[in-house]
């Protein structure tokens, strides 16, 4: 029987590549997202509603009577500091980049109690560890991520559940091409020098590809990975080095 993969926010970006990524490799892959997908068995499913988030895992366990892997990933990302951060663009952040991963988090713990068995695994970010200008309320969310990994790691372990946040750099995705564009439509920047500064600040002199991502989380998902929990491994080509 194939081991059951769940991945929320799996529709585009890295959570696409990881959908990708784990077909490939035999599991059978259930993407939790909004917007439509064709790639693995595609479920409605509003992260920030933790009645939705329920339903969905709820109907994966009914058709499978297990869960494996559950990759935490669905997000979104704001530009602004924390003076120009109104409390409806927190609740927002927050509503999706923590809670939607703490109520699906919730869901698939007791399955992999009684299985004694599970990895789950947060894609947080670089900002899981470093600070970044005009990104108070996403990095307040991925710091949360990084909390949230090291704690279920811990309540969990003696059920054979492992918890760790992967956390990228800059990557390559329709998430960063989104931000690039904000910002250039706020400052006047031209696409293409910020693009080519941004590569510039990376010690590789390049973007990471969201393929990239999902071979870690691969990695980590696997019998290769089983003495890794509460990890905080980084991808993000030598940048937070410095």
């Amino acid at each position: 029987m194939n081991k059951i993969c769940v991945v929320t926010g799996g529709s585009s970006g890295i959570g696409l590549a990881i959908v990708r990524a784990f077909i490939d490799a035999g599991y059978r892959v259930y993407n939790l997202d909004i917007a439509d997908s064709d790639i693995g068995h595609f479920i409605h499913c509003d992260m920030a509603s933790q009645s939705d988030v329920a339903g969905a895992m709820a109907q994966i366990i009914t058709e499978n009577q297990q869960i494996d892997v559950l990759i935490s990933n669905a997000g979104i990302h704001q530009s602004a500091n924390i003076e120009n951060t109104s409390e409806q663009m927190l609740d927002k952040v927050f509503a999706i980049n923590v809670k939607g991963a703490f109520a699906a988090t919730q869901a698939v713990l007791p399955i992999m109690k009684q299985q004694q068995q599970g990895a789950i695994i947060y894609i947080a970010s670089d900002q899981a560890i470093i600070g970044k200008q005009n990104s108070f309320a996403y990095n307040l969310s991925k710091h949360a991520l990084a909390s949230m990994a090291k704690t279920t790691a811990l309540d969990y372990a003696q059920f054979n559940i492992r918890a760790n946040a992967i956390c990228p750099g800059t990557i390559e995705t329709p998430l960063y091409h989104q931000a690039i564009d904000n910002y250039c439509q706020r400052s006047g920047a031209n696409k293409s020098d910020v693009h080519q500064a941004e590569q510039a600040l990376q010690p590789l002199n390049r973007l990471g590809q969201p393929e990239e991502v999902a071979q870690y989380a691969l990695f980590l998902a696997s019998d290769k990975a089983t003495f890794i929990t509460g990890s905080l491994p980084v991808i993000d080509g030598g940048y937070t080095t410095g």
